[in-house]
């Protein structure tokens, strides 16, 4: 695809997120299933062998994973693993798990169509679906320790310094 090919693709969706804001404003999400016996997070990706390219809502068909999706599945995956490795060594039984995140993006920031719009996710949320005869105490407890020690809810919540270095 070359760049006119790409602007061609783009126009009607800049054109219709300028006549309606409210349209470029789509929910992403990733689903996992937690799996307790071996510490390990299952997402449901609808991209075998993830390549990754433009959401639909910037131009693309819809056959790649993009970015946003690869974040939110990132952000399932590692919650997951750390909910299993923190009730493993709280010995909290749980039956099964499933993690899910989901989150707002203005695709209008991204196209360029606004610079008001920020670049990126608005919001994300992280909900758990626990199996679980433990007391809500404990499993409070459970989600407080999973926030607190996954990498990515942590990087997300407290970004590090970003820097884009040269390939030379």
């Amino acid at each position: 695809m070359n760049a006119e090919q790409l602007r061609a693709l783009q126009k009607p969706l800049k054109d219709r997120y300028r006549e309606d804001p409210a349209s470029a404003v789509q929910t992403l999400s990733a689903v996992g299933t937690v799996d307790f016996d071996n510490v390990t997070c299952r997402v449901d990706s609808k991209f075998a062998g993830v390549p990754a390219g433009l959401h639909p809502a910037t131009g693309g068909s819809g056959e790649w994973a993009c970015s946003g999706d690869m974040l939110l599945e990132s952000l399932v995956s590692c919650a997951g693993v750390t909910l299993a490795a923190v009730a493993t060594a709280m010995e909290i039984p749980i039956r099964a798990a499933t993690v899910r995140a989901e989150g707002e993006l203005d695709f209008r920031g991204t196209l360029g169509v606004s610079r008001d719009v920020p670049i990126g996710f608005s919001e994300i949320r992280v909900s758990f679906d626990l199996d679980t005869d433990a007391d809500a105490e404990t499993q409070a407890k459970l989600l407080k320790l999973t926030e607190r020690y996954c990498v990515v809810f942590q990087t997300l919540k407290t970004p590090p310094k970003i820097v884009l270095v040269s390939g030379e």
